[in-house]
């Protein structure tokens, strides 16, 4: 099917990890606005069924949710056929879901380095290669890593945060490079500070302790959340049909200050 221009991703079909709050949530609406219809997953399934209904009802889109902790290391290699299933085929990954836990180097814990490359790295990094291959077989599709600046420059107090998302992004480079002859587009997306509801928390009502992060990016901003799912639409529609492999930093100019 044809997509229009108002509507980019129409007859697209799209599974959106971690898409009960934050970015994952604004990618969805930004998703359903486009014509895409969705498959949402999150540890509990409730916590998406009133998203997805009003998606559906907004929009005119199918919607289904799944139930999927990432954390268990079988869910990787079950979830995109599980998703597929519910709408008879997918056509776009976005590889959203992921934790942090902020400390220090010399506050390590393993158990906390543990979670953080299961959830960040290995998980994603696992479904991409299912949803990879998945696509080439059928024609085709798209992969939408959603990374972090942090995976390009390192972040203090994100030691486990930064190995895993720049091992992810070296994974979906990897997956451009095997498939992209079969059909399948895979590019990661690197915001810094993005100012959802968390983020808002953390740092937008602590001038004090934003100031440092944004004497760094010369726009002298964070994110807002629709400006990554923007870039998230584009990055799925015929409009990057010739982007594969690429990191596309969302980020004010913090990678180049």
């Amino acid at each position: 099917m044809t997509a229009s221009t108002s509507r980019p991703l129409s007859g697209r079909r799209a599974l959106i990890t971690g898409a009960s709050r934050g970015i994952g949530a604004d990618i969805a609406r930004a998703y359903a606005a486009a014509g895409a219809d969705l498959v949402l997953t999150a540890r509990e399934a409730s916590s998406l069924e009133p998203t997805a209904r009003s998606l559906a009802d907004g929009h005119g889109v199918r919607t289904a949710v799944l139930a999927a902790d990432l954390a268990d290391p079988a869910v990787p290699d079950r979830l995109w056929g599980e998703a597929s299933a519910l709408l008879g085929g997918l056509d776009v990954l976005v590889n959203n879901a992921g934790l942090s836990h902020p400390e220090t180097v010399d506050q390590l814990e393993t158990a906390h380095f543990d979670e953080t490359l299961q959830v960040n790295l290995r998980a994603p990094a696992l479904l991409a290669a299912r949803a990879g291959t998945a696509m080439a077989q059928d024609g085709g599709g798209v992969i939408v890593t959603i990374a972090s600046a942090a995976a390009l420059r390192p972040l203090a107090e994100h030691y486990a945060y930064s190995v895993a998302k720049a091992g992810l992004v070296m994974a979906t480079r990897t997956l451009a490079l095997e498939l992209g002859a079969r059909g399948v587009r895979a590019n990661s997306l690197c915001p810094t500070i993005v100012l959802t509801d968390m983020g808002q928390k953390v740092w937008g009502d602590h001038p004090d302790k934003a100031a440092p992060m944004l004497a760094r990016i010369p726009s002298d901003r964070f994110a807002q959340p629709h400006e990554v799912s923007d870039v998230a639409v584009w990055l799925a529609s015929d409009a990057a049909s010739m982007v594969n492999g690429a990191e596309i930093p969302v980020d004010g100019g913090y990678l180049v200050s």
